[in-house]
């Protein structure tokens, strides 16, 4: 009876302070484009701070060992402007470890990618990996970083991540948002497990893969609780149309859930 009248409290408290999950910036593609001709047109920098200027909450880079977008001296030039919440993706081997714990940013976010990946496609094992993410995510913790662990929308996956001692989850929403233009309710039907779990632990929990202006509002929706989403490739996208002022504007939006 206790439990489910913390429930009602904290849906009360939600819907009456008019909750909005935070919109982090991922400006990989950004660099991506710098990248493809060389030089420093457009400039990262410069976007990281027009996104936080037009009023994003957070700025996410995942540099991968190739460099092939977002480069090592891109993340220690971001250090010192990022005024909001600086977000490092990436898998937590050696030279990625040494990069965090230099930065210091914000939060780290543990993704499993090969080497070789083109982009995020999946979750960690976190039971099968759970001796080996407790002292990363211990090392990470101690500097000060928030640790929050990409996994797929499964509870299990979850309850291993908060028993390696992870802050927050990240949901991987790419299987959302591929489903949910044919079926929306089943897609968010396949996360509600994960999402309600994460919550019940007491862990944060964040999101993100593909979602965009159509299908991010009903998660958020579905989901008040979810605290961060991190949107790149389609705000990108959006933003060759929109211009990046008003795509900001418009995704955080979607942002704020309706009931």
């Amino acid at each position: 009876m206790c439990k489910i009248y913390l429930h009602i409290c904290f849906f009360f408290c939600i819907f009456a302070a008019g909750f909005m999950t935070r919109l982090s910036v991922n400006i990989n593609k950004v660099a991506t484009l710098r990248n493809a001709r060389g030089g420093n047109l457009p400039d990262v920098c410069r976007f990281a701070q027009d996104c936080e200027r037009f009023g994003a909450e957070g700025i996410t880079v995942h540099p991968r060992p190739d460099e092939r977008h977002i480069r090592r001296s891109d993340v220690y030039a971001l250090k010192s402007l990022v005024t909001t919440e600086f977000n490092i993706e990436g898998n937590p081997q050696p030279p990625f470890i040494d990069l965090v714990m230099d930065v210091r940013p914000t939060q780290v976010t543990l993704v499993p990618d090969a080497l070789s990946q083109l982009t995020s496609n999946h979750g960690w094992d976190t039971e099968t990996n759970l001796e080996y993410l407790i002292p990363i995510i211990r090392t990470f913790k101690g500097a000060g970083i928030r640790v929050s662990v990409f996994v797929d929308a499964d509870p299990r996956m979850v309850e291993y991540a908060a028993k390696a001692g992870a802050d927050r989850v990240e949901l991987y929403t790419g299987p959302y948002a591929a489903l949910y233009d044919t079926d929306p309710e089943a897609a968010i039907a396949a996360y509600r497990p994960a999402a309600e779990k994460a919550h019940q632990l007491g862990l944060g929990l964040n999101a993100g893969h593909d979602l965009n202006l159509r299908n991010l509002r009903p998660f958020i929706t579905a989901f008040p609780w979810v605290d961060e989403v991190s949107i790149g490739h389609a705000l990108i996208a959006d933003a060759l149309y929109l211009g990046i002022e008003e795509t900001i504007k418009q995704y955080k939006l979607c942002c704020k859930s309706i009931h």
